[in-house]
């Protein structure tokens, strides 16, 4: 058996004004449970340094630029990175990134998560491939969803690692609710799938869909689950930040899409699993053996279709 004992560690609202040093202090206190606990690997939230400031408008893009890291790790992180090497615990960072100007002066803004070994060494980098919300001021809706206007859409795709003893993967919020995500990772043999969100629970353009927030929040995650054979970490910011209630429920999904373990509370709160990754043979082996059953002759249009087109 291939055991690993994983937390989720959920954090409660961050204030608009909270410093990156208070954020990462609330996430010791999270990395000594995880300690207490056994945890090799800890998974934290989408943002997780920063208030979700996608919610206001600037008319300069560069607005919110103070919420971007420009290194990872920077001197207000650097005691995350540190302690986590001492206590000998990996670590799934999501934060926003300010690159380096390009060749052509141009900076670039993504979505980001970063994923650390327990003996501190960076496995791999995602940015987020699904961006959700509008570009443009809308100041109509009760808050703004604005990431199509501070964030990039990767186009680096979901690329998987070795580390933690097994095959591991990474996703953003939005990214859960598409299948081609878990799909694209279950083709490169994943076994772990980290994904932080932000979720307001109010959806603007459709209020009905409220109710429906953590139903659709874990239908999708274990659904990618079960259909590709991998462990799952979904990991909230949640509870009422700056006015806006966000959808919280953490959990950590096993390989046959159940919930193994998950968040009780809208606050800062450590779940934790113990995932046998030799589980995910069981459906990667059987229902869901690609190379056998998968017919990618016939699924033309989902590499090459955007839209619809009906009959």
């Amino acid at each position: 058996m291939r055991n690993i004992t994983i937390g989720a560690a959920q954090l409660g609202p961050i204030a608009k004004d909270e410093s990156r040093s208070q954020v990462v202090e609330r996430m010791l206190v999270l990395l000594g449970q995880a300690s207490d606990a056994g945890c090799e690997l800890v998974v934290f939230p989408e943002l997780a340094l920063t208030t979700f400031f996608p919610r206001w408008y600037t008319e300069d893009i560069g607005g919110h630029d103070h919420y971007y890291e420009t290194q990872m790790p920077g001197p207000e992180t650097q005691p995350l990175f540190d302690e986590a090497k001492r206590l000998g615990i990996g670590f799934a960072l999501g934060y926003a990134e300010l690159t380096e100007p390009d060749a052509d002066g141009v900076v670039h803004r993504y979505n980001t998560t970063i994923l650390v070994e327990r003996d501190g060494s960076v496995v791999g980098r995602f940015r987020k491939v699904h961006i959700p919300g509008h570009e443009n001021d809308e100041p109509w809706r009760p808050f703004q969803h604005l990431e199509r206007r501070y964030f990039e859409e990767s186009n680096e795709g979901f690329p998987v690692f070795r580390g933690f003893g097994g095959i591991v993967g990474m996703a953003t919020c939005n990214d859960r609710r598409w299948p081609e995500t878990y799909r694209e990772m279950g083709l490169q043999g994943v076994e772990i799938v980290m994904i932080g969100y932000n979720t307001p629970i109010h959806y603007a353009p459709d209020p009905g869909q409220n109710a429906l927030q953590g139903f659709h929040n874990h239908l999708c995650m274990q659904a990618g689950a079960y259909q590709n054979g991998t462990w799952v970490v979904g990991v909230a910011k949640g509870g009422t930040e700056e006015g806006v209630e966000s959808l919280a429920q953490s959990c950590i999904i096993a390989p046959s899409g159940q919930i193994v373990a998950q968040a009780l509370s809208t606050g800062d709160e450590l779940i934790t699993a113990v995932a046998d990754l030799d589980w995910c043979a069981k459906y990667k082996d059987t229902l869901f053996d690609f190379s056998t059953y998968r017919r990618p002759e016939m699924y033309q249009r989902i590499g090459s279709q955007k839209g619809v087109i009906a009959p």
